[in-house]
């Protein structure tokens, strides 16, 4: 076999689902073939199918995959957003240029009116910190973290003894109210409400994630977030009318 046609017979390899996982999780662990499915769902790749049906994926398909990906880890982008880059990158423009990612300890994404936006509550962060990296970043007292711990308020990831994004956000939070003489304890009131909502936003998404297609669960977590916002927004808004009303 000549150079030429080795060339063009990688350049015609074809990969299925599973390959493509399997590359692409060295980099993204928690890439999932629901997740690739739903993306090709919502337009953003499109790979060739197979007589029979099958997916088969080129090389360009693998590095759009990895482009959405990332897009989406680094730089918090909402898929709207990525599928304008993408299409300008189709047609031979330059996509929009990004905010540089500063590699410190992430800020929570905020809508205009200072609400969680249903794209903060998709994000997911590789962000791992040890209990005193915890209680240095967020400057708070090895005994504040032991006693939101105690209520439920924070704690580890489990099986690693690491601390995420959402548990420094809370420590930070805490150690705020802390200087209005909240204590932890008086702090449970939030989680048993959040729990409540947590609940309502399950058995409303549960019928959404028993689905047979295959861009089910990305339906149902498309729906987790929009409506997680929703949630969060009319618990503020009551708070705030409730309040006015003293």
């Amino acid at each position: 076999m000549t150079a030429a046609s080795a060339s063009s017979g990688a350049a015609r390899a074809r990969m299925n689902i599973g390959q493509v996982l399997e590359q692409l999780r060295v980099d993204y662990p928690e890439v999932t073939i629901p997740k690739i499915r739903f993306l090709e769902d919502k337009g953003l790749i499109k790979p060739e199918r197979t007589p029979a049906g099958y997916r088969k994926f080129s090389t360009a398909d693998v590095e759009r995959l990895r482009y959405i990906l990332r897009m989406q880890r680094d730089h918090y982008l909402p898929l709207k957003v990525i599928g304008e880059h993408l299409d300008a990158i189709d047609r031979g423009l330059e996509p929009p240029p990004i905010e540089p990612v500063v590699p410190t300890v992430p800020q929570v994404a905020l809508a205009a009116d200072g609400m969680p936006s249903p794209d903060s509550f998709a994000r997911t962060s590789n962000l791992r910190l040890s209990r005193r990296e915890l209680v240095k970043i967020a400057e708070i007292s090895e005994e504040l973290l032991t006693q939101l711990e105690q209520f439920g308020l924070i704690s580890p990831r489990p099986g690693t003894g690491h601390y995420d994004t959402d548990a420094l956000v809370v420590a930070r939070t805490a150690r705020e109210l802390a200087d209005y003489g909240f204590e932890p304890r008086h702090l449970r009131a939030f989680k048993t409400a959040a729990d409540r909502e947590v609940g309502l936003v399950e058995q409303v998404v549960a019928p959404l994630q028993r689905g047979r297609d295959a861009s089910a669960r990305g339906r149902a977590e498309d729906a987790t977030s929009q409506i997680a916002a929703l949630s969060v927004r009319l618990h503020a808004t009551l708070v705030k009318t409730g309040l006015k009303r003293r």
